[in-house]
């Protein structure tokens, strides 16, 4: 069944709750420089790509996802890859720190804190790090701006973390989901991943995230921890040639 919030959640997102963090008009929004340039439109199916002249510079690059059309006169298609979205559909879960939240023995208690951290801008350099270094998506230094990030440290040295990032109608997206290669297989994200569901179900929202049609595994792991296939989606990288 169709939803406009979430099958058009950017859109309804830069004219929303993240309006103050974007540029552009009723026909077309971009994020602002230090954001991950999304772009958005109230169509999918015949977006206005020429409302953007304005607001997004000649050889810069953009991202779009839920649209398949050809090109745009002034505008290349860099890359496009497909995603799933997938909801969660599953029962609370406990908070962080009661049992079963974490699966006993993933974590030795000596090795890591008990608990996820907040995240701000203080740590802005190390989660950019991280996500340079893991690709879970498009990642800015300003990201953290848009939502609640949280993270978990062994000293100064982020080792996972995970976040929300667009949210509308209801729906809330958990993104920026990486771990450190060193310090995977221990069960960081899914306590993050736990974390940020507890919080966003306790605030009446409903979960969600976009993952890669071919990251098989990673769809198994969202199914185990409670997301269900939605739709695909066609996500590109656009860059403006005029």
């Amino acid at each position: 069944m169709m939803n406009e919030f979430i099958d058009n959640i950017v859109w309804h997102t830069l004219i929303g709750p993240h309006a103050r963090y974007s540029s552009g008009t009723d026909r077309a929004r971009v994020y602002a420089p230090g954001f991950s340039p999304f772009v958005g439109f109230p169509d999918l199916e015949h977006p206005d790509f020429h409302s953007l002249d304005p607001f997004v510079a000649s050889g810069a690059q953009v991202y779009c996802d839920g649209w398949a059309g050809s090109a745009p006169a002034g505008w290349r298609i860099e890359s496009e890859a497909i995603l799933c979205k997938m909801i969660w559909k599953g029962i609370a879960p406990a908070a962080e720190n009661t049992p079963g939240a974490i699966q006993p023995g993933a974590i030795p208690p000596e090795a890591f804190p008990p608990q996820a951290i907040r995240l701000d801008l203080r740590h802005a350099s190390a989660a950019l790090a991280l996500a340079t270094l893991t690709r879970p998506g498009p990642f800015a230094p300003r990201s953290m701006e848009l939502g609640e990030y949280f993270g978990i440290f062994d000293g100064p040295r982020l080792l996972a973390m995970a976040g929300a990032r667009t949210c509308a109608g209801g729906w809330s997206e958990i993104t920026g989901i990486c771990t450190h290669p060193d310090f995977q297989g221990r069960g960081l994200a899914r306590r993050l991943l736990l974390k940020l569901i507890q919080d966003q179900t306790a605030r009446g929202l409903t979960p969600f995230l976009r993952v890669m049609r071919d990251s098989v595994e990673a769809r198994h792991f969202y199914r185990r921890m409670g997301f269900c296939d939605y739709r695909e989606t066609t996500a590109r990288m656009l860059v403006r040639t005029g």
